[in-house]
C-alpha cells in the first residue's frame, strides 16, 4: 500500500503525455503562449529548419543521429560517470514486499521488462534487495511502469554535487550574438550504473521475478546530480561557449577570429555534436533551437542586450490578486523573488510582507501591505528588457557593481563607494536591523534579524558606519569585506 507521505520517492518510468491546459490568458508583448509553444514543437523538424533557410540546417542532417525520435534501446557507453548508490552507515537490506496487482498490469509489467532485458538494461538478480513494481494508468489509456524505492532512497546518502547557479550561466552568455539550446533527451536508461550498486536496484514484479538494473533507473536518489555530473564532464573542454544545465546545453557565440558570428557558432555546435555523437547523448529536435539572436533560459531571455525576465512570469505576478491568507501571500512572494533581479530594492520592498509570514504574525492585511504589493507589480512592469549594462571603468576609486545576493568587495578607505554603501543601507531592511543589533546587542534586536543573519552575526562587525563580514578565506586580504545587497551601485 502507498500512503501519502511515501509519494516523494516514487517516479514513473514513463511519463504521461497529456496535452497541456489551455492557456488563453492575455500576456505582455514579447511572451509566447503555451500554446504557441507547444505548435512551435510540434513544427520543429529538418525540412522545417531548411524550409526557414536556418543556416545550421546542413549540420543537423550531418549528425541527424543524435536526433531520434526514440533514444535507442541499447546498453550505453561507459562515459567516465556512473550513477552511484551509496548507503548510510549502518543500512539494512532495503525490502519492501510485492503486492498482487491484476491480470493487465502484470501483463504490462512483464512485457516491459522483456524489452528491457533485450536492451540489456536489466538482468536477473539474487540480490538480498527489493522494491516493488506497479502501475499506473495514462490519460491514453497505457500503463505507466512505477518502481517504489521509497526504502532504498531512505538509506541513500544524499549526493553533494554542486548545481549550476542559473544567474552565472546567464552572465557568461549574455553578450553573444547568436545562440542555440538543445535540449537533451531523457537521461534514465543513458548513464551506466556502478557495477557494485545494481544489486540494490532490484525489483521485484507480481509474477515473480527479480530484475536487477545495469543502467540509472527511475526513481532512484540523487539521479540528476549523476546527470548533472555527466553532461559538464562530456563539455569541459567547451565550456566557455557550450555550458550546460541538467539536460539543456545552451551554446552561445560572436564573430572573432575575421569569421562572421554565424560561422563561429556552426564550428561550436558541430564541437557539441561530435561530442554528443561520439558518447551516443540523443536530443529532443523539437525542442531545441539553433542559430537565434534570443532565446528562452531557465526563466528568463539570453540574447546581446543581456538578461531580461520572461514576460510571461511577470505578467502572473502583476495579474495576482491581493492575498487572502499566509498561504496566497507565500506562493506569491516565492513567485517575485524568483525575480527579484529585476525589480529595485526588491529586500527593504518586501520586508513588511516578510514579516506577515512569521510564525508568530497575526493576519492583518494594512495600507502600507498594500503599498509594498503594488509596489512590486509596478517595479516588475516597469523593468527594462534587459540589465543594467556595467561599462568599463578606468577610475581605480570608482566601482560599479551587481548583487545578486550578498555580494563582497574590497574597498579603498577613501573610495566614493564607502559614502554610497552607507547610503544604501538605508534602503535595506536587513542592513538597518544588522547595523542596530551590531550596535546595540540583545536578545530583541537579534530577534528582527532574519534567520540567515542570525546564524552568521557573529562573523558580522561595523567599521565605523560600514558593515564588514568575516569570511573563511586564507588570503589575508580577504579577511573583511564591505558588503550590501542592493541590486546595483553606481
Amino acid at each position: 500500500m502507498i500512503v501519502a507521505g511515501d509519494t516523494e520517492s516514487i517516479a514513473a518510468v514513463a511519463t504521461s503525455t497529456s496535452d497541456p491546459a489551455s492557456d488563453a490568458r492575455t500576456r505582455p508583448k514579447g511572451a509566447e503562449p503555451r500554446n504557441a509553444r507547444q505548435a512551435r514543437y510540434a513544427a520543429q523538424s529538418l525540412a522545417a529548419l531548411e524550409a526557414a533557410g536556418n543556416p545550421v540546417a546542413p549540420l543537423v542532417r550531418e549528425f541527424m543521429e543524435i536526433f531520434p525520435d526514440k533514444v535507442p534501446a541499447v546498453l550505453p557507453p561507459d562515459r567516465g560517470v556512473r550513477h552511484e548508490i551509496d548507503l548510510v552507515p549502518g543500512a539494512k537490506y532495503c525490502v519492501t514486499r510485492q503486492w498482487p496487482l491484476p491480470r493487465d498490469q502484470v501483463e504490462a509489467i512483464d512485457a516491459f521488462f522483456e524489452s528491457r532485458r533485450q536492451a540489456g538494461h536489466v538482468r536477473e538478480s539474487l540480490s538480498p534487495h527489493s522494491s516493488p513494481t506497479f502501475c499506473v494508468k495514462k490519460a491514453t489509456g497505457r500503463w505507466t511502469i512505477v518502481h517504489a524505492f521509497n526504502k532504498l532512497n531512505e538509506a541513500t546518502i544524499p549526493a553533494q554535487t554542486p548545481i549550476p547557479r542559473k544567474d552565472m550561466v546567464q552572465d557568461t552568455m549574455s553578450g553573444s550574438t547568436k545562440y542555440s539550446a538543445v535540449d537533451l533527451m531523457d537521461g534514465f536508461y543513458q548513464i551506466l550504473m556502478r557495477e557494485d550498486d545494481a544489486p540494490l536496484t532490484a525489483v521485484s514484479t507480481p509474477s515473480g521475478m527479480l530484475w536487477e538494473w545495469l543502467v540509472m533507473p527511475q526513481g532512484v536518489k540523487n539521479a540528476l546530480a549523476t546527470f548533472n555530473r555527466m553532461v559538464p564532464n562530456l563539455l569541459r573542454p567547451y565550456r566557455d561557449f557550450a555550458p550546460s544545465y541538467f539536460d539543456d546545453i545552451f551554446i552561445h557565440s560572436r564573430a572573432e577570429d575575421g569569421m562572421t558570428d554565424v560561422e563561429v557558432h556552426l564550428q561550436h555546435l558541430r564541437k557539441v555534436f561530435e561530442v554528443m555523437k561520439e558518447n551516443k547523448l540523443y536530443a529532443n529536435l523539437k525542442q531545441c533551437i539553433f542559430c537565434a539572436p534570443e532565446i528562452p533560459e531557465l526563466g528568463s531571455y539570453v540574447s546581446k542586450d543581456g538578461v531580461r525576465a520572461d514576460p510571461e512570469k511577470i505578467e502572473a505576478i502583476c495579474a495576482w490578486p491581493t492575498p487572502q491568507d499566509q498561504k496566497q501571500l507565500r506562493q506569491w512572494l516565492g513567485l517575485a523573488t524568483y525575480l527579484h533581479h529585476y525589480s529595485k530594492n526588491f529586500a527593504s520592498t518586501i520586508h513588511p510582507l516578510s514579516q506577515l509570514l512569521k510564525a508568530d504574525a497575526t493576519w492583518s492585511w494594512r495600507p502600507e501591505l498594500q503599498a509594498a504589493f503594488g509596489a512590486v507589480k509596478s517595479s516588475l512592469s516597469t523593468a527594462p528588457s534587459g540589465r543594467h549594462a556595467v561599462g568599463d571603468e578606468d577610475d581605480d576609486e570608482c566601482a560599479v557593481c551587481t548583487a545578486e545576493d550578498v555580494a563582497a568587495v574590497e574597498v579603498a578607505a577613501t573610495s566614493p563607494l564607502r559614502d554610497l554603501i552607507v547610503d544604501a543601507y538605508k534602503e535595506d531592511a536587513s542592513c538597518l536591523e544588522l547595523i542596530q543589533f551590531l550596535r546595540d546587542p540583545g536578545a530583541v534586536a537579534k530577534r528582527k534579524l532574519s534567520p540567515r543573519s542570525r546564524s552568521r552575526v557573529d562573523r558580522y562587525s561595523l567599521d565605523g558606519e560600514l558593515l564588514t563580514y568575516r569570511v573563511d578565506r586564507e588570503d589575508p586580504r580577504a579577511s573583511s569585506f564591505l558588503w550590501t545587497t542592493i541590486s546595483e551601485l553606481g
